[in-house]
């Protein structure tokens, strides 16, 4: 009865841990994605924290630093408070 247990705790722990794995893929994603998209602003900090917002909601950063918005829609359509594009 002792090993059964312990091998279902076992299982539990295996699939608890591939499942942080993968949760935590996306993150690397828009960490790598947003460093290259915001490797020339002027204020990085700012750039980096607004595009991994933008990131994780549309999961997709337009490609090269500046611009091709349209290769991500949702990307593109996000908008702050004031109606400004909310997304660098």
């Amino acid at each position: 009865m002792k090993l059964v247990y312990a091998n279902m705790i076992l299982i539990f722990l295996v699939l608890s841990s591939s499942m942080l794995q993968v949760s935590m893929a996306g993150s690397a994603f828009c960490d790598s994605k947003c460093s290259v998209r915001c490797s020339k602003a002027g204020v990085q900090d700012r750039c980096l924290k607004f595009c991994g917002i933008c990131c994780e909601k549309c999961n997709c950063v337009p490609s090269g630093t500046y611009g091709h918005k349209n290769e991500c829609p949702c990307y593109r359509n996000l908008k702050n408070s004031k109606g400004k594009g909310k997304c660098p």
